[in-house]
């Protein structure tokens, strides 16, 4: 394991109360694992998303030749950019 080194962290009362919560729930031995854990899974999440990126952007490039949009294409964009509005509105 590679040395430690020591962070200071201001946090909430109610944070404060839900790492203290955690560790008495016996997951963590001390708030420093829980924060340690919750680092490296950020730190994952991040790698994953730009994985994620990284694929879309291969297959765009890789989905043939690109081609000139018209007039026509952004009138149909913006139908359906219209269309996704309304329905995301009648749902609230």
């Amino acid at each position: 394991m590679p040395p430690m080194t020591t962070m200071n962290v201001s946090l909430p009362k109610s944070l404060r109360k839900y790492v203290e919560g955690e560790v008495a729930r016996g997951g963590y031995s001390s708030a420093s694992e829980l924060f340690r854990e919750m680092v490296r899974q950020r730190k994952k999440e991040k790698r994953c998303g730009q994985q994620h990126l990284e694929k879309l952007l291969l297959e765009g490039l890789n989905s043939g030749p690109a081609t000139e949009w018209t007039p026509e294409d952004f009138q149909r964009l913006r139908e359906e950019g219209r269309k996704l509005v309304s329905e995301l509105n009648a749902k609230k």
